[in-house]
């Protein structure tokens, strides 16, 4: 078998694992971006967010291999944030805007909710030119 058959095999028998992984992360953020919109509280949806995937600036290769990662640009209102996410040993870890980055080991309404509060914040002070503490877990 040659190298370039070799390497079609090793795309296909791993085919169902980048798929599976490919709508793990779609679905996070998808759920990320129904968590911004309901971010300021119930009753009170932001109705100026939304949600646009794209192919990663930083990906060499496609299709995205496992561990890849998988992005969108969120529109807030008069500014978009890149949002890029992978799973990394069952839990998904991310990085948004500038410097902002999140590690969410449980996805629940809450966890998105704080992530989702602690972005707005975070694009704010990129504008602002303010400084926050490193990055703290959150959940």
């Amino acid at each position: 078998m040659s190298e370039f058959d070799e390497l079609q095999a090793t795309i296909r028998r791993h085919a169902h694992e980048r798929q599976a992984e490919e709508r793990a992360c779609e679905a996070f953020l998808n759920a990320l971006y129904h968590a911004l919109r309901a971010a300021s509280g119930p009753g009170m949806p932001l109705n100026n967010v939304t949600l646009d995937f794209t192919v990663d600036p930083a990906s060499r290769v496609r299709p995205v291999p496992p561990g890849g990662f998988h992005s969108a640009w969120l529109r807030l209102g008069l500014c978009e944030v890149l949002v890029r996410v992978r799973r990394m040993g069952g839990a998904f870890q991310g990085e948004y805007g500038e410097d902002g980055s999140f590690r969410l080991d449980n996805v629940g309404e809450d966890e998105l909710i704080s992530l989702a509060r602690r972005m707005l914040r975070d694009v704010a002070d990129m504008y602002t030119g303010t400084v926050r503490e490193p990055v703290r877990p959150l959940n």
